[in-house]
């Protein structure tokens, strides 16, 4: 009979001390975790479902970028651009925000995610003026190409 307590004391004092399962959704430990809110899009509603969107954009968007390169195939409906056209926001002086800042529409998941966004180093990352994504071409950026085809030819 002492044995038999002896065991199931060990077992009691075993279980007490197993580690706690994963957390839940409705733990302490998660309440302290800021879950991004990406800003609305302007339009009435996305290209797609949003949460296939948000599950799948990268995957378009590579898809696009190799239909674009490789075939000349320019549709809108996954372009970087309308994404940049619809899901632009706002700064302080009223003006969209470019990529540098975290209130970016990208920025805003990607920060959190911790993946980083390379897109702008080629594209624009906000409308401009009229209304569109399209970049202009500065003297830094000739330079640069300049430099680029100069290594090239070495």
């Amino acid at each position: 009979m002492a044995k038999r307590i002896f065991i199931l004391l060990v077992l009691a004092v075993a279980v007490s001390l197993w580690p706690p399962s994963e957390p839940q959704a409705g733990d302490l430990l998660l309440a302290k975790v800021t879950v991004p809110k990406p800003a609305k899009g302007k339009g009435e509603r996305c290209v797609d479902d949003t949460d296939f969107m948000r599950r799948n954009h990268m995957n378009l968007l590579d898809h696009q970028r190799d239909e674009t390169v490789h075939s000349g195939d320019r549709t809108k409906r996954y372009s970087l651009k309308r994404c940049i056209d619809c899901h632009a926001v706002n700064g302080e002086d009223g003006a969209p925000v470019t990529a540098d800042n975290p209130k970016h529409f990208c920025r805003t998941c990607h920060d959190y995610a911790a993946v980083r966004v390379d897109c702008f180093q080629c594209h624009a990352s906000r409308p401009a003026p009229g209304g569109t994504a399209e970049r202009s071409v500065g003297k830094s950026d000739v330079a640069a190409l300049q430099s680029y085809l100069r290594e090239l030819q070495q």
